[in-house]
């Protein structure tokens, strides 16, 4: 989306302070000025903060490096039409944990959004390779440093078998819209003694599809979980939709489709749809 001219120039005024989570604007706008700023920044994932000592839209995500490129570009990828709100600090930290990932992981982040995972698992010493459909959060990851590699791409359409090996963690925040998809083509990347974690719709808990409860009960026999985060997990990234946290380990003789298993199969003939 082009950002209106009023914004753009509130935006690039030099006065007006970006870094690291947070924009600030400390000078007086016109309050219809200050309604299109305001409505800019909640639609890139920001989130107003009123108290004193900081009195700022503030983001989930690292904003600095971002808001420059779409400021350079005149333009920026709305959160609302793509589905994406980044994942809140206090929840990264936390499916980093439940993935156990420790120095010289592989780790894929197939849905890598603006970085807000691969600057912790980076920290731990993680490998990451990231994929992020839109072209500006790519260039975003690349240019902070964390991944080993960052693909511009859309996730489902890529072949596991481009991959020589899995990876030893899979951790994700997919779209809410179509989220099991991810996680059952993400656990193809996987290698079979590998864990994948990822944030997902709470309706997965109770869907009655048959496609929803063959998956939970595939949870349950790889001794993994379903567990229902807060509802305001995801407030500050601005949406109120209910979700929940998977844990899904993968181990050799289930019936969980990872890399490994795929190895196992006769390619050759063709038998195996890779997005089943």
């Amino acid at each position: 989306m082009l950002f209106p001219t009023e914004v753009l120039a509130v935006l690039t005024d030099p006065r007006t302070e970006i870094r690291h989570d947070l924009v600030r604007v400390p000078f007086e706008l016109d309050r219809p000025v200050y309604e299109a700023v305001d409505q800019v920044l909640k639609d890139m994932g920001g989130r107003w903060d009123g108290r004193k000592k900081v009195r700022a839209h503030v983001f989930a995500y690292r904003i600095e490096e971002f808001m420059r490129q779409c400021l350079t570009a005149g333009e920026y990828p709305s959160k609302n039409e793509q589905g994406w709100y980044a994942t809140p600090p206090a929840l990264v930290t936390r499916i980093v944990d439940l993935a156990g990932i420790r120095a010289g992981d592989t780790v894929l982040e197939p849905s890598a959004g603006a970085g807000a995972m691969t600057s912790e698992i980076a920290k731990r010493g993680g490998l990451v390779d990231a994929y992020e459909m839109d072209e500006r959060r790519a260039d975003i990851l690349r240019a902070q440093g964390d991944c080993r590699r960052v693909f511009a791409a859309d996730f489902l359409a890529q072949d596991p078998m481009e991959y020589e090996e899995g990876f030893d963690r899979v951790v994700m925040n997919p779209p809410f819209a179509n989220g099991l998809d991810h996680i059952l083509h993400a656990a193809q990347f996987m290698k079979d003694d590998g864990v994948l974690v990822s944030v997902m719709s709470q309706g997965l808990m109770w869907w009655s599809d048959r496609r929803s409860e063959d998956f939970r009960d595939l949870v349950e026999e790889v001794g993994g979980d379903i567990e229902p985060l807060p509802d305001d997990s995801f407030a500050i990234s601005g949406t109120k939709v209910r979700t929940c946290l998977v844990f899904l380990p993968g181990y050799a003789g289930s019936r969980l489709r990872t890399h490994d298993w795929l190895m196992r199969q006769p390619r050759q003939l063709g038998l195996f749809d890779f997005a089943a």
